[in-house]
């Protein structure tokens, strides 16, 4: 009995489509447009932000980095990278950032 490999092929192709369906489901719940990621700012209650991956390149933006990885670690508490200063200090040192 030959295996036919049209059928398989097929099978991959649609369990890939149902994977990445489900990842775009994923996606767009998030509401990240692509080129973007979600921070969480504020030390008591904590704030998302949607900032430019640019950002990630800025001297400014690298010493939250440092901030959130000396407090965190890797062991962000709200599931994404979270940056412990005031919400307000952040507004106005990535208002000043160039996108």
């Amino acid at each position: 009995m030959a295996i036919r490999l049209p059928l398989i092929k097929q099978a991959k192709k649609h369990i890939l489509c149902r994977t990445l369906s489900k990842c775009k489901k994923v996606l767009v719940n998030n509401n990240i447009p692509k080129g973007y990621l979600a921070v969480y700012v504020g030390e008591e209650e904590k704030k998302r932000f949607v900032v430019p991956i640019s950002y990630l390149h800025e001297p400014v933006f690298q010493q939250f980095l440092c901030k959130a990885e000396e407090e965190f670690g890797f062991n962000h508490p709200m599931g994404g990278l979270t940056i412990p200063c005031r919400e307000d200090v952040f507004v106005t040192v990535t208002s000043q950032l160039e996108t």
